[in-house]
């Protein structure tokens, strides 16, 4: 199964902490966003491993925006 990682704020990207096939767990930092000269950390909601990374750094976030795609696996 697949889930995304979304922008929980609206902002610039500064920067991905992770890389395609990463192994994440729940909670882990994988990327962060800069809203008013303000870093914020975007964590993983869930265990599982980075299948696509959507966004690259200075795109611009909406909230709901989808970032990375991981792979998990519901048992």
């Amino acid at each position: 199964m697949e889930v995304s990682v979304n922008a929980h704020m609206p902002g610039l990207v500064a920067r991905v902490v992770v890389n395609e096939g990463d192994k994440v767990v729940k909670g882990q930092e994988v990327a962060v966003i800069n809203c008013m000269k303000t870093e914020l950390s975007v964590r993983s909601d869930q265990d599982g491993v980075v299948k696509t990374i959507l966004v690259k750094e200075w795109d611009e976030m909406e909230i709901g925006n989808p970032m990375i795609i991981m792979a998990v696996d519901h048992k």
